[in-house]
């Protein structure tokens, strides 16, 4: 079937096999969160992209392969609301950007702009995008098949039609400057993006909408 990334909570997870990795996209919990399960397809190493509710959902999702890893994309409480219970049963390493760890559950070893994380010989890369939250970042995967596109998990800092929600002009144009110069000028696009809420998007789509958004301050 053909990938859409359209997910419904309570309904069923939407899947997209990459040649080395395998994107499991699930909406949980009563705000329509989206948790990602990345699992590397020749080791079966598996990386959550967000424990963000329903723990049993997630570990049922991850089945008798377990977890590695579970990336937190930053510090509120509704994407992090199952991480302790989906940790305590796995054993995952847990991690979250340096900024925003001293408020995430564990806590969390912390991460830093620039840094590989990794899901069997799959590697991330981590983009600080500061704004969202001090420390909210996103996840970037170059998929290394020929004609193979990027993938970024955004978190709340990127959304179809807007960055995040900000709560002051300067949180607002850090969090756009970010996404100007470290997303949309160093990525394609044909950049698949994936986010916290709701549908996904690619950065093709959202480019032209650029100097809106810094216009309208939101």
């Amino acid at each position: 079937m053909t990938y859409t990334g359209d997910v419904t909570p309570g309904g069923p997870p939407a899947v997209r096999e990459l040649a080395a990795l395998t994107i499991t996209k699930v909406s949980v919990g009563d705000l329509d969160n989206n948790a990602y399960l990345l699992r590397c397809r020749r080791t079966g190493e598996q990386l959550l992209v967000d424990a963000a509710a329903e723990a049993d959902r997630l570990l049922a999702l991850a089945g008798d392969g377990g977890l590695r890893t579970v990336v937190t994309t930053h510090r509120h409480h509704d994407h992090v609301r199952a991480l302790a219970a989906v940790v305590a049963a796995t054993g995952a390493a847990s991690l979250a950007h340096r900024a925003d760890a001293a408020a995430v559950p564990g806590p969390p070893t912390p991460v830093d702009d620039g840094d590989t994380v990794r899901v069997g010989e799959c590697g991330l890369t981590v983009i600080h995008l500061a704004g969202h939250t001090p420390g909210a970042l996103a996840l970037h995967y170059r998929d290394p098949a020929p004609g193979g596109t990027d993938h970024l998990f955004t978190g709340d800092s990127l959304f179809p039609g807007g960055a995040g929600r900000t709560t002051s002009p300067e949180d607002f144009d850090s969090l756009m400057s970010d996404l100007e110069r470290k997303v949309f000028g160093r990525l394609p696009d044909d950049t698949w993006f994936y986010p916290g809420h709701g549908r996904d998007s690619t950065l093709g789509a959202e480019r032209p909408h650029l100097p809106q958004w810094r216009a309208r301050g939101w």
